[in-house]
């Protein structure tokens, strides 16, 4: 189970400002691009599911996830998430034609989607996808990611932090923002519910 305060700011400004208060924190800068899939007949969104393959800075690295019944409540994210390395030549060639993700017997996160969710002969869909970029802090003990996240209708801002103490690390970022005075609100979809959505959340 992944566990994340997530907090949306409101433009490209507060986006920046934060940034730059953060800067003596910084770790590095991830360029990513995240491509969804769902089987055929909607196998696993109808079971509140779906399958990820994100590209990190273009082709030096990818990640294969599988992210389930996620719930957000009160800028406090849950959800069900498994993930596994993915070549990603091959992770290329199954976003051009998506039919390949069904040979990959290599992969054990592939072949529990199969078996669980019923994937059959037809296969995945591609959804298409966006890309993002998030800046990675380690701030007061916390894991820090400040994400520009780049869809096809409008860019979202966000700060993640992924906790095990959620509701006491959203008070101190809570703080930290108000006293910059920067102004944000709590996450009420998460990225892909936003691209899902077709449109910026208001």
């Amino acid at each position: 189970m992944e566990v994340e305060v997530k907090l949306r700011l409101p433009d490209s400004s507060t986006h920046q400002k934060l940034s730059d208060l953060l800067s003596p924190f910084h770790l590095q800068t991830l360029i990513q691009e995240n491509i969804f899939f769902d089987g055929s007949n909607s196998e696993l969104s109808s079971n509140r599911a779906v399958l990820r393959l994100r590209f990190y800075d273009v082709v030096s690295g990818c990640v294969l996830s599988l992210k389930a019944k996620p719930v957000i409540s009160d800028g406090v994210s849950r959800v069900s998430e498994l993930e596994e390395p993915f070549d990603p030549v091959l992770g290329r060639a199954c976003v051009a034609e998506p039919w390949r993700l069904l040979g990959v017997s290599s992969s054990t996160l592939l072949k529990r989607v199969r078996e669980e969710f019923g994937v059959g002969e037809q296969g995945f869909v591609c959804l298409g996808g966006f890309r993002n970029v998030r800046g990675v802090y380690e701030w007061k003990g916390l894991k820090l990611e400040l994400d520009e996240s780049n869809f096809d209708f409008g860019t979202c801002y966000e700060l993640e932090c992924e906790s095990l103490n959620p509701e006491k690390d959203k008070k101190v970022l809570e703080g930290f923002l108000e006293e910059n005075g920067l102004r944000y609100k709590y996450s009420e979809v998460s990225k892909f519910g936003v691209f899902k959505s077709g449109k910026l959340p208001e």
